[in-house]
């Protein structure tokens, strides 16, 4: 009988016990489990499933996350949950891990209760990712001598094979964008599209208020958003980063739309009087009512096939912005700003994505490199 620590769920002193055939082995096993728990390198056996262990870790999780990740994690988490969350967390192996990344390749997409087609490879790393932060977390509970996810990765052969099926759908060029501005003149909601094409983010467009906005100054304030959980909850919380927390001035055309939008909606409440709601949101309904994520993008959608455009995300839209502004020589670190980001790097890596007519240039200025035809430098 030795030592074995602190229980975790109880908070009480734990005793171990192992029966041997011999006095020696016995020994052997107590001065092991001695050291290790000196070295403070001992994990006590517990019955501890998987499934127990992600809700416990989703709960220390909440207090440092908001609630949309939070819902987000648990929806990556249950991806997992179903063939390994029955598991004892001391009994999962690598090799489990491993074969259920394999069977969530090609069979882990669930429709109506069923599983049967393959899981995007993002989805199965972000679900792996998930999976090996929570049990590093059991790792430094002393509850895991081991992570044994920490090493399995997806299969290079995976991701090339889904890059052959998938066809990467580009942000509009500038000549989509400018049919689109030009298309929806006479739509209600021109000014808040154009908040979009301007690197709004969505949820930071339908959070944004009449209070943030400085129709005199001609600048917005960005500092409320509104977004969706499961594209069934609407969420209002703050800016999703520090950095996304910032004061932004306003593009002339954009001004202009939000005055006349100002003045629609005014007439719209008087129109209404008592039944109108003032809800105090830029992005509203005929009634005053705010809008939502999936309203705006429906609406958006729609005038897209209006126009005969190729239909892409409403988020793209920022891609589409800050390619723009980069390829017209805005600075990195304004850039950054702009988009609400800490590190220009991010604004650069996910947003910026010049297609072949951006690249002309550079082909011109190539042109140079060979001299001129007789020879000359």
């Amino acid at each position: 009988m030795v030592d074995a620590g602190v229980d975790p769920a109880t908070g009480r002193r734990r005793q171990l016990t192992r029966t041997f055939p011999t006095l020696k082995e016995a020994k052997v096993e107590y001065a092991r489990i001695t050291n290790r728990r000196q070295e403070g390198t001992f994990v006590p056996p517990n019955k501890i499933t998987l499934n127990e262990w992600l809700d416990r870790w989703l709960e220390m999780k909440a207090d440092d996350l908001e609630e949309t990740t939070i819902y987000n994690y648990r929806v990556t988490l249950d991806r997992v949950r179903g063939r390994l969350g029955p598991m004892q967390l001391q009994e999962l192996a690598e090799e489990d891990v491993e074969e259920w990344m394999h069977w969530a390749l090609k069979y882990g997409r669930v429709r109506g209760g069923r599983a049967g087609t393959p899981l995007g490879v993002t989805s199965v790393e972000m679900s792996l990712a998930r999976l090996k932060d929570a049990l590093s977390r059991a790792v430094t509970r002393r509850l895991l001598t081991v992570n044994v996810a920490q090493h399995v990765t997806i299969p290079r052969r995976a991701r090339k094979e889904e890059r052959k099926r998938k066809q990467e759908l580009k942000p509009w060029n500038v000549q989509e964008v400018q049919t689109f501005i030009h298309g929806i003149k006479a739509e209600r909601l021109y000014a808040p599209l154009l908040l979009s094409l301007m690197g709004l983010r969505p949820a930071e467009v339908c959070g944004l208020r009449w209070e943030d906005v400085d129709l005199e100054d001609a600048t917005i304030i960005i500092a409320n958003t509104r977004t969706m959980m499961g594209n069934r909850y609407v969420v209002e919380k703050d800016t999703k980063s520090m950095a996304g927390e910032r004061d932004l001035p306003l593009p002339g055309l954009v001004l202009l739309a939000l005055r006349m939008f100002k003045t629609l909606q005014a007439k719209e409440r008087l129109a209404l009087g008592e039944a109108y709601s003032d809800s105090g949101y830029v992005v509203v309904h005929e009634t005053g009512e705010a809008f939502t994520i999936k309203q705006l993008r429906r609406r958006a959608y729609r005038l897209m096939e209006v126009l005969g455009l190729r239909r892409v995300r409403l988020y793209d839209a920022r891609a589409s912005c800050f390619t723009f502004l980069a390829n017209n020589g805005v600075p990195d670190h304004i850039l950054a700003r702009w988009a609400g980001h800490t590190n220009v790097k991010t604004t650069k890596k996910w947003y910026v994505k010049p297609d072949v007519e951006d690249l002309r240039e550079a082909a011109s200025t190539w042109d140079g490199l060979h001299g001129d035809l007789n020879g000359r430098m």
